[in-house]
């Protein structure tokens, strides 16, 4: 059984390095898959409402800590507030939904998943009739200073952001009372993000990188799209170490000093996954892994970036 490292946050929390992400984790199959992780030693698992599988990852979670295989304290459990409840007003309420969910008492971070609110709705993509999402305009600092009420109430251990730009990101934190401990974005040698890594590093938050293997499973991919296990360059270094490119992607983020957070549902390759600290790639591979000279983001979530806060037209 594999072991992730931690890194310190910077409220001097520990974070397992590497964790088991659930996104586009099939109903029905996610609960075994965290059973599967958690005995391959990991110990982080990152979750959201959007997901749409939190109870059956807290299936999973009750299970092995009634087996007496973990303890509660021994996991580190994320999730993220949906943009349908950006109102500070709903923020609590929504948490509470997601701790039900997970059956648990407490989390260990929870994050603005994206910076654009929607309309509070039944819907998780509410859109008027000609197909545009119904956005809300909250300020993101008064959503954050109800996440902020989470950690006072001791629901949470940590907060953070996810999909957050350079702008929004100093914003948090310049204005904050309690800090983020983390920024969670798409990280892999399609979309290095360099600047925003640099950024959060010299704002004293951890970077969470999201489809670090490029999310070549997604739903939206569509034949013209490369897929970066593919490459020659990450074929011949991961031959070169006896390992999987996909070891060889899940590795980058490490030696980048981000926490990385791999989906599988596979038993295999969930264990494959965590098999990644008994090599270290060198500064060349490093380098030709940065060399692709090609961008291709996964995750888009919305076409035409209306909203204010939509984070990807700067960097």
């Amino acid at each position: 059984m594999a072991k992730s490292p931690t890194i310190t946050l910077n409220n001097g929390k520990l974070m397992p390095i590497l964790g088991l992400g659930t996104w586009n984790s099939p109903a029905g199959e996610v609960a075994q898959a965290v059973k599967d992780a958690i005995d391959a030693g990991y110990r982080h698992i990152d979750c959201a409402y959007v997901y749409e599988n939190e109870h059956e990852v807290g299936q999973a979670i009750t299970a092995k800590i009634a087996e007496g295989v973990v303890k509660r304290e021994d996991l580190f459990i994320t999730s993220k507030l949906w943009n349908t409840f950006h109102d500070p007003k709903e923020v609590r309420g929504a948490f509470e939904i997601t701790l039900k969910r997970l059956n648990l008492d407490y989390l260990d971070l929870y994050l603005i998943h994206w910076p654009m609110g929607y309309v509070k709705s039944d819907e998780l993509f509410p859109k008027n009739e000609a197909g545009q999402h119904l956005h809300t305009n909250f300020d993101l600092l008064d959503t954050y200073r109800a996440m902020e009420e989470l950690v006072d109430a001791g629901l949470t251990k940590s907060i953070g952001v996810s999909n957050f730009n350079i702008r929004l990101v100093t914003k948090i934190v310049d204005n904050s009372r309690i800090k983020p401990v983390v920024n969670q974005f798409e990280c892999h040698p399609y979309l290095l993000n360099k600047k925003l890594r640099e950024h959060c590093k010299s704002k004293n938050l951890v970077v969470t990188a999201y489809s670090p293997l490029g999310s070549p499973g997604r739903p939206y991919a569509t034949a013209e799209d490369r897929n970066i296990l593919h490459e020659p360059k990450l074929k011949a270094i991961a031959e070169k170490y006896n390992k999987s490119p996909a070891q060889i992607l899940i590795r980058l983020q490490i030696q980048f000093g981000n926490v990385v957070i791999p989906k599988s549902v596979t038993k295999e390759r969930i264990i494959s996954n965590i098999d990644v600290f008994d090599f270290e790639l060198t500064d060349e591979d490093i380098k030709d892994l940065e060399s692709f000279g090609y961008t291709q983001r996964a995750c888009v979530l919305e076409i035409d970036g209306s909203h204010p806060d939509y984070p990807f037209h700067e960097d």
